[in-house]
């Protein structure tokens, strides 16, 4: 039996939120590029990578609002409350 890959995986994951450089490889290999995130620090040298950022805080907010129970907006270990701290939103 064949393993999944990485991403889907624990080892691919990163417990602080989003993927980490093993789980992003493995999409990689799968022919998507997923790129790391970008934290306020990073955003400042970058205005390319604020944009990014300001993107991506904006989508996220608007689908934790609209998209999730109220339970799980408030709750520090969801998914969504892990990927908008690691990008510092």
């Amino acid at each position: 039996m064949a393993k999944s890959p990485a991403w889907q995986r624990k080892e691919g994951k990163d417990p602080k939120g989003g993927l980490n450089a093993k789980g992003r490889a493995s999409l990689r290999r799968q022919g998507k590029n997923i790129k790391r995130p970008v934290s306020a620090k990073e955003a400042k040298r970058s205005p390319k990578a604020a944009a990014r950022r300001r993107s991506f805080c904006k989508r996220m907010m608007g689908m934790k609002k609209k998209l999730t129970s109220k339970k799980t907006a408030n709750d520090p270990n969801s998914r969504i409350n892990k990927a908008l701290r690691k990008w510092d939103c």
